[in-house]
C-alpha cells in the first residue's frame, strides 16, 4: 500500500524567497563596498564633525566675537600642513601667548588665595597647575577633542586623546578668548575651570597651624567629624577644629581635605587676632 502522499507547494518566480535572493546578490555586489566606504569615513572623521562651536563656548561660559580666533585655536599644525593653504594658521602661535596669559592668570588667583604664601611656596603651587596632565584633564573635562581639527596621520593614532595635543589646545584657547575679551575674559575662564584643582592639599595647614600653636598657646588643635553626606564613591565630609575657644568647621571630599580646610580657615581667623 502507498504512503500518504506528501503536498507539493510551488511559488511564482517573483515570490518572497525569491526576492530576498536577489536582494542577496545585490547586496553582495558592488553596494556593500560602497556601505564601507561611507561607514569608514564616517567613523574615521567622526571626531572631525563637531563644528557647532557654539556648543563650546557653552561649555567655558564665553561667547566669541571674531569666531575666526576659535577655530584657529582648535586647528593643528597637521591638519594645516594638509591644506596647502598658507593664510591657514595653526594653534602654535595662540599656544604661545596662552602660556603666558595662564601663568599670569594663575599667579593672580594664588597671590589673592594666600596672602601670606611665600614666593617658593607659590611658585610650586603654579607649577603643579600649570603643566601638560593638568592641562590635558581640563580639556577632556570640556570635551575639547572632538572640535580639534587635526591631520589624516593623527587623526589615525587618536590624536585628539594625546596630552600633549590636548594640553596645547588649552592654552591656544586661553589665548584665543585673551585676544578676543582681553584678560579679565581669560582671567574668569582660567578661575572657572582650575579653581578645583587648588585643592587645599597641596599646603600642609595643618601643620602650620601645629606650629603655630605649639609657638603661641602651647595647645594642640583637636578634629572631630561632624556629618558624611553622599554615596560612597562621592562622600562629602564636615569636620570641626577645637582650639580652647576656638571652633572651626572645614569641608571635603575626605577626611583629610576637611581637616585641612578647617586648618587652614583656623589660620586665617588666628593671624587677624
Amino acid at each position: 500500500m502507498a504512503g500518504p502522499l506528501t503536498p507539493v507547494i510551488t511559488f511564482p518566480r517573483n515570490d518572497i524567497s525569491c526576492r530576498f535572493r536577489r536582494q542577496a546578490v545585490r547586496i553582495r555586489g558592488t553596494q556593500p563596498e560602497r556601505i564601507k566606504s561611507a561607514f569608514g569615513d564616517s567613523l574615521k572623521n567622526k571626531i572631525m564633525e563637531q563644528t557647532d562651536f557654539s556648543v563650546l563656548e557653552h561649555r567655558i561660559s564665553y561667547e566669541f566675537k571674531k569666531k575666526g580666533l576659535l577655530e584657529e585655536a582648535l586647528r593643528h599644525s597637521s591638519y594645516v600642513n594638509e591644506q596647502g593653504d598658507r593664510d591657514l594658521r595653526d594653534n602654535e602661535r595662540l599656544e604661545f601667548l596662552g602660556d603666558a596669559v595662564l601663568n599670569l592668570a594663575i599667579g593672580h588667583i594664588l597671590m589673592q588665595r594666600y596672602p601670606d604664601l611665600k614666593e617658593g611656596e607659590l611658585s610650586r603651587m603654579r607649577a603643579n597647575l600649570v603643566n601638560e596632565s593638568t592641562l590635558a584633564s581640563i580639556a577632556r573635562a570640556l570635551d575639547l577633542g572632538p572640535f580639534l581639527r587635526l591631520g589624516k596621520g593623527e587623526l589615525q593614532t587618536s590624536g585628539h586623546t594625546k596630552k600633549s595635543i590636548l594640553g596645547d589646545a588649552v592654552e591656544a584657547l586661553i589665548a584665543a578668548v585673551y585676544l578676543d575679551g582681553g584678560f579679565d575674559a581669560a582671567l574668569h575662564l582660567v578661575e572657572r575651570h582650575f579653581s578645583d584643582l587648588l585643592d587645599t592639599s597641596s599646603i600642609d595647614f595643618k601643620s602650620r597651624l601645629q606650629e603655630l600653636l605649639q609657638g603661641t598657646l602651647n595647645v594642640t588643635p583637636v578634629y572631630s567629624v561632624l556629618q558624611e553626606s553622599g554615596p560612597d564613591h562621592d562622600k562629602t565630609f564636615r569636620v570641626c577644629l577645637n582650639i580652647r575657644d576656638l571652633q572651626v568647621e572645614g569641608s571635603g571630599k575626605s577626611k583629610k581635605k576637611a581637616e585641612q580646610d578647617a586648618a587652614r580657615e583656623a589660620l586665617e581667623i588666628l593671624k587677624k587676632e
